[in-house]
């Protein structure tokens, strides 16, 4: 979900989304380990795409009670009521119930070779893997490209504006292409035609800027990291910059935009943002670069971001 979605819709849910009228009571009998973990799946994929409970339960026609049990882990939920869950959340039934590699031998003996390895050593496998197979484009524009990803309120827009004129570069951001491709906005996207519908718009949008720009620098959207090929796609073809901030400072400076929404009811909205930053953080990871703009001004965080993307592009100071 685009990032004006995620922490926005989140904050401004109704509490019962969050444990009033949903929440399993504290202190309830021991749950079973594999509810509990399912559970616990199924929150982290909600955080991931950044969607409320309440929205996640009308996608899946499924009581919002219902939905709050099964992520506390005492929900008894049938299989069918899993399956819509899944769809809800835009992936496998597999991948909910917490394994995908079981569809054949040769999976089961490539997850035996990755098992426990480090995450340095997963991603030497996935460059490899990509050369073998012919999906790891080899494009020689990649370091003249500067795509900034990370949640709403780390400074994408503001600082791939400065930085793009620093470089006298085009500046991009991406969600505007999306909605001009959508011809509505990135909500009514979501609202009219749903998440499947906005990957597509999101997928699309990068594909036409990586032909358009060989120099660029790109504001992505903060949910890009959710769709595996668009964000292989965004690694392949550009040089990332994770733009870092903590809870507090992300919800501080959307509200200092003007957006008071991430406000209300406080305590669930910054519960909700960290999980978001958590299930994400991963992902955000991958990027070939980071800046961290806790506790910065944004002079400061300027000029950390144009030093290591000029560094990355083998450009003076």
């Amino acid at each position: 979900m685009n990032e004006h979605v995620d922490a926005a819709a989140l904050a401004t849910a109704p509490a019962g989304n969050h444990a009033s009228n949903t929440a399993a009571p504290a202190g309830e009998a021991v749950r079973n380990p594999l509810l509990a973990a399912l559970g616990e799946r199924v929150r982290n994929l909600r955080a991931q795409r950044g969607l409320t409970r309440k929205a996640v339960a009308i996608a899946a026609d499924v009581s919002e009670r219902h939905l709050a049990n099964l992520e506390y882990g005492i929900g008894n939920a049938s299989i069918l009521v899993l399956q819509q869950v899944a769809g809800a959340l835009h992936c496998s039934l597999a991948e909910l119930v917490g394994d995908v590699t079981t569809s054949s031998p040769e999976w089961l003996l490539i997850r035996e070779l990755l098992e426990n390895r480090s995450e340095a050593d997963l991603r030497r496998v996935r460059v490899a893997v990509g050369e073998l197979l012919g999906t790891a484009s080899v494009d020689s524009a990649r370091h003249r490209r500067i795509a900034l990803v990370g949640l709403r309120g780390a400074g994408k827009s503001t600082l791939g504006q400065m930085l793009a004129d620093d470089l006298d570069l085009p500046f991009v951001e991406l969600s505007r292409d999306i909605e001009k491709l959508a011809g509505c906005s990135v909500r009514e996207i979501h609202d009219l035609y749903g998440t499947n519908a906005y990957r597509r718009y999101e997928r699309r949008a990068l594909e036409e800027t990586i032909q358009i720009y060989s120099e660029v620098v790109i504001a992505t959207p903060g949910g890009i990291v959710s769709d595996p090929a668009t964000f292989n796609e965004l690694l392949a073809h550009c040089t990332t910059v994770w733009l870092q901030a903590a809870p507090e400072e992300h919800m501080g400076r959307v509200a200092a935009q003007g957006d008071t929404r991430p406000m209300a009811a406080s305590k669930e909205a910054m519960e909700d943002l960290r999980r978001i930053l958590n299930g994400r953080a991963a992902f955000y990871s991958k990027a070939d670069l980071s800046v961290d703009t806790s506790g910065k001004t944004l002079a400061q965080s300027f000029q950390a971001l144009r030093a290591v993307a000029r560094q990355s592009m083998g450009l003076g100071a």
